[in-house]
């Protein structure tokens, strides 16, 4: 293990700034995702989604969608992909194994994923786990039905009992069980109907040499989703039995105020660059409206000791205890965190209204919220 890296607060930021493309934003959608590990996915939309949210600000002229049209295209064909289109998926949507989200994910991180979804399949209880024998049944009939008849989803599957949903509820057995059957990796989305996912075999939707991967050991897993958090947050602290699955991949790095992080060793050099050839960031009309689970602030406790910044996501937080409003973005100036602002669409006028901020005296946030209208096709 090398020596710690000792750096000052403001060199930290920079830093993230730059590692996670707030500076120099990605070319494309393929490139981001690479870099990020993964982008969670929400479907939510107060004022944008949440992935759109995210990569808005990291991928060169980046548009409303194009996370979703970079994995489906701009079609809702229900045919099956023919074989020729295997090489064309780069990624594909599931639930992180690590962090129990649905994100997209590169291709390469399929085999990693297996793991998890035989235990969700072998497992007795939760809603994710062993299906019953009835249920089972149901699969078996589903699973059929997508073989013979291309992608479905659940509204073209003809069985109307009613079943717990994730949430509790009461819904369709038939969206429950294509839900299972999604966590379980026995079907993957081939794509989106608007929100409504569209499912199909996973043989027919991954390359080859990708879904016929070996299961990687444990240990390999384990060491992968380390390296994907580091890769998502870009300085990280790590548990005493974790820092043994990577020893070899991190740099540790010393920041008054902070407790013990560690970054990627290929993040070395700009770490200790200091943001040299950066110009300044402490211009008041230049703000970034950040998502509110954006890879810079997803660690609280870290962005209140590296940003002195105590931010939480309010969305499921009760009215009478909310501080910023449900879905508050988090305004980033330069090196610092000055503040939010509160906005939601409004549907009927087709404006993006600004429902509360509380920004730092000294920043102008009327220019990104513009931005922020133009970028979902509304006035402001």
């Amino acid at each position: 293990m090398p020596a710690a890296i000792r750096i000052t607060p403001q060199a930290a930021r920079r830093f993230l700034r730059q590692a996670l493309l707030l500076d120099q934003p990605a070319a494309t959608v393929g490139e981001a995702l690479v870099h990020l590990g993964y982008v969670q996915i929400d479907p939510i939309n107060v004022c944008g989604r949440m992935h759109d949210l995210i990569l808005r600000n990291r991928v060169a002229g980046y548009r409303e969608g194009a996370l979703l049209r970079h994995l489906y295209g701009d079609t809702n064909s229900r045919l099956p992909a023919p074989p020729s289109r295997h090489h064309l998926r780069t990624a594909f949507e599931q639930y992180h194994p690590g962090a129990g989200v649905l994100v997209v994910l590169p291709l390469a991180a399929w085999p990693h994923l297996l793991a998890r979804m035989h235990h969700r399949r072998t497992t007795p209880g939760g809603y994710a786990g062993r299906l019953s024998a009835a249920e089972e049944r149901l699969a078996q009939r589903i699973l059929g039905e997508i073989a013979g008849r291309g992608p479905l989803s659940s509204d073209d599957i003809n069985h109307d009992s009613r079943a717990l949903t994730a949430w509790g509820t009461r819904g369709r057995m038939a969206k429950t069980m294509l839900e299972k059957l999604f966590f379980h990796g026995r079907v993957l989305i081939s794509h989106r109907d608007g929100l409504r996912r569209v499912y199909d075999l996973p043989e027919r939707i991954l390359p080859p040499e990708i879904l016929h991967v070996p299961e990687p050991a444990r240990a390999e897993t384990a060491c992968w989703l380390l390296l994907q958090r580091l890769r998502q947050r870009r300085l990280v602290a790590l548990k005493r039995d974790e820092l043994p699955l990577a020893e070899d991949r991190v740099q540790p790095v010393v920041i008054d105020g902070c407790p013990p992080l560690y970054c990627l060793r290929e993040d070395v050099p700009l770490l200790t660059a200091g943001g040299e050839g950066i110009t300044d960031l402490q211009d008041p009309l230049h703000l970034t409206l950040l998502a509110p689970l954006d890879p810079l602030i997803y660690d609280r406790r870290l962005t209140r000791q590296l940003w002195g910044f105590d931010y939480t996501w309010e969305a499921y937080t009760p009215p009478a205890k909310r501080k910023r409003g449900y879905y508050a973005l988090p305004v980033l100036a330069g090196t610092e965190l000055v503040g939010h602002v509160n906005p939601r669409i409004d549907r009927g006028a087709r404006r993006l209204r600004l429902l509360s901020r509380s920004v730092r005296r000294g920043h102008q946030v009327a220019p990104a919220v513009r931005q922020l209208a133009r970028f979902l096709g509304l006035r402001s």
